[in-house]
């Protein structure tokens, strides 16, 4: 069974260079694979430890350790459920409106991730012709338009028509998107599509739950899938944090 933990460790270890490589070293949340590598070594290190040298490490210290950490794993493994559950769902027939939430822009051209949701919007756009489409976001870090002007430049220059773009430049949240959009249109109190990256919807459709949105429903444009683990645990990640702060 030790070997088992070292080969965790060295996948986790491996899975942040495979990350780091792809989107960055800095990339939101990929420490996490590095400190999970760290822990998968650590036990393989004390199980070696137990057999060879159990006067420095007590057989029921290690077995105290290692069933906090397999209870915090599967604490995190139940939290993937949801997520998984808001992934590729059907196009809905109709909405009122359709909240596009804003991602990262890299300067003025839209990251990876924002340019799947554009993706979807278009076929939002063409699938249901009276839907308004709201472009949420505001300007991050290193952008150097908002998200909202990104995403309306690409949608109008693959023809969407101008008018039925709603531009909410404010928000820096999910929350935020939801509520700065509601704000502008009264979109909680109308069918409304949130647009996302799949393995963000059930986050989204659980922040919009709670800010009152009524007839809410998820569309979903592909993730990345070299990321889609990474970002599946991150958002477990997320509706715990969310949990303990009472925000979802």
């Amino acid at each position: 069974m030790r070997y088992v933990w070292l080969t965790a460790g060295i996948l986790c270890l491996s899975y942040y260079g495979t990350i780091a490589f792809h989107a960055g070293p800095d990339a939101d949340f990929s420490w996490f694979w590095i400190l999970l590598g760290a822990a998968f070594l650590l036990i393989y290190g004390r199980s070696m430890l137990v057999r060879t040298h159990p006067e420095l490490c007590p057989v029921l210290f290690h077995r105290i350790f290692l069933s906090v950490f397999c209870a915090g794993l599967l604490l995190m493994a139940s939290f993937c459920i949801p997520v998984l559950l808001g992934m590729d769902l059907p196009m809905p027939e109709r909405t009122d409106y359709v909240v596009v939430l804003g991602a990262q822009v890299k300067k003025t051209e839209p990251s990876r991730a924002l340019l799947k949701r554009l993706q979807k919007a278009l076929e939002c756009a063409e699938k249901m012709p009276a839907a308004k489409l709201i472009l949420s976001g505001g300007k991050g870090d290193g952008e150097v338009i908002t998200e909202a002007e990104c995403m309306r430049r690409y949608l109008t220059e693959h023809g969407v028509r101008e008018e039925r773009l709603i531009l909410e430049d404010r928000s820096t949240t999910t929350r935020e998107n939801l509520i700065f959009s509601d704000r502008l249109t009264g979109c909680s109190k109308s069918r409304c599509g949130i647009l996302s990256n799949d393995f963000h919807i059930c986050r989204a459709l659980r922040i919009a739950a709670r800010l009152g949105y009524t007839d809410a429903v998820g569309i979903d444009a592909p993730g990345d899938p070299l990321m889609e683990l990474h970002y599946i645990i991150r958002e477990s990640a997320a509706l715990i944090a969310g949990k303990i702060r009472g925000i979802l």
